[in-house]
């Protein structure tokens, strides 16, 4: 891509493709999806567990030159093809994806978990630890008390709790998903952690193998 209007175009595109409606049923198969970086390569992991049980089923960690810049709200371009090879590398496919992003908590609509599941086909959620766009009134105090996130006068996201007294994450559907399907997913992932555990277990997969590499392991 020579140009950050290319890429533009390309959002803008597959943002097009976006669409969220109610999952219909609940979900088998969980993946978390998360990247790191190190030495110009992109680290992405997708990390596979049963659901509710949270029982760990597989991992798999792609590595790939990292392509794209760093440009703000363009994060999707940069992790995005990354993630979907992680995820088609999984011997069993995920019924649903909650990725360390945003969903249509977007200035675009275009989020990182948005444009992953168009890419894949697959219902995904977007669950990050900072808000992107939006305003909103602080949740409750108590673990599971979520407030609505509006940009434009559209609710495009949750502010949810889901730990008392902590921090709260931004919760967003990104695409085949409800922003009540979101909150249930992600609340259903947290166990003694702020994160879901399939998030976690990403981001400390990603994060290793973008160690080890950095070391020469």
């Amino acid at each position: 891509m020579s140009s950050v209007r290319e890429a533009r175009e390309l959002l803008l595109s597959l943002a097009a493709e976006v669409r969220l409606r109610p999952l219909g049923r609940r979900p088998r198969l969980v993946a978390g999806l998360d990247a790191a970086y190190a030495s110009g390569h992109t680290f992405a992991a997708a990390c596979l567990f049963t659901f509710p049980e949270l029982e760990p089923v597989e991992e798999a960690v792609v590595r790939e030159p990292t392509r794209f810049p760093y440009v703000p709200g363009y994060l999707s371009l940069r992790e995005g093809p990354a993630l979907a090879a992680a995820v088609l590398r999984l011997r069993r496919p995920p019924d649903l994806l909650i990725v360390e992003g945003q969903g249509v908590a977007h200035p675009d609509r275009a989020g990182l978990a948005a444009i992953v599941g168009v890419r894949l086909g697959l219902p995904a959620v977007g669950c990050a630890k900072s808000r992107l766009v939006g305003e909103y009134v602080p949740p409750g105090l108590e673990k599971g008390s979520w407030s609505s996130l509006v940009f434009r006068d559209e609710i495009v996201g949750a502010v949810l709790r889901t730990k008392s007294g902590c921090r709260p994450l931004f919760v967003s559907p990104g695409h085949l998903v409800s922003l009540e399907d979101c909150v249930e997913a992600v609340m259903g992932c947290v166990r003694l952690y702020r994160q879901p555990e399939p998030l976690r277990a990403a981001h400390r997969c990603s994060g290793a193998s973008a160690a080890g590499f950095e070391q020469g392991w």
